[in-house]
């Protein structure tokens, strides 16, 4: 039998119930991202009008698109096909389709509660012109603008959240990109990785962002020193 909350939002209850680690048909479960943290996109562009997201993330998405406009090999413009919903909000995309059992909506859109947009950090990207590739399909993976995103948004702290061949067990999504600063150092990174900790271990993003080694240097007490063991007396035998 499912939590309440749980079969609430799978619609129709089929959904398998949360694993050892909390996941439901190979989600990590996310809350909703504080209301005062969330902030309109930068101008132009969201594809509708209630694109919002992370303020944490902003600095990083306006540099990013401001150096895709300024690139000639992206061949188009990157622009936002979805980006924070709610958890509400999440349950109306998740049971759209009831055509298809619910397990199988998993695979490719994630149960209400368990959406990486609902912490305002995860966007999905559009390219413009499409040119016949619809939004949200593997063919954008073959445009300029989704390889120049390949290639460069590790660059201004985006990692892919879900890569072909994933063991999570998630449809490849190669417009789904989620923010976790370049370094952790970076204002708002440091959170936005405690959020996505989990799923980072245990199932890497790729193109992904690799946090740096740390090196842990501790002091150590100075080794006791042990005087040498004084050495023997020769007893001096009688002349003959």
């Amino acid at each position: 039998m499912l939590p309440a909350a749980v079969q609430a939002q799978s619609c129709d209850g089929a959904l398998p119930p949360p694993g050892p680690d909390g996941r439901v048909a190979g989600h990590f479960p996310y809350g909703d991202a504080s209301d005062q943290d969330i902030v309109p996109a930068p101008a132009g562009f969201g594809l509708k009008p209630y694109c919002r997201v992370h303020r944490a993330i902003l600095a990083d998405l306006q540099h990013l698109l401001d150096a895709a406009r300024a690139d000639p090999a992206v061949g188009g413009e990157l622009r936002g096909l979805s980006c924070h919903r709610e958890v509400a909000r999440q349950r109306n995309v998740f049971c759209r389709d009831r055509s298809v059992s619910a397990a199988e909506r998993a695979i490719s859109v994630a149960p209400a509660g368990y959406s990486e947009h609902a912490t305002g950090y995860a966007i999905d990207f559009a390219v413009r012109p499409a040119r016949g590739c619809p939004d949200a399909e593997a063919c954008m993976a073959a445009s300029p603008a989704a390889r120049w995103l390949f290639a460069n948004a590790r660059r201004f702290g985006f990692e892919m959240s879900f890569p072909a061949g994933n063991r999570q067990r998630v449809k490849w999504e190669p417009w789904h990109w989620r923010w976790v600063g370049t370094s952790p150092g970076e204002p708002g990174a440091a959170q936005a990785r405690l959020v996505f900790a989990r799923a980072r271990a245990q199932y890497p993003a790729d193109p992904g962002i690799r946090d740096p080694l740390r090196v842990v240097v501790s002091s150590q007490p100075p080794l006791p020193v042990v005087a040498a063991p004084p050495a023997p007396i020769k007893k001096k035998g009688k002349r003959r």
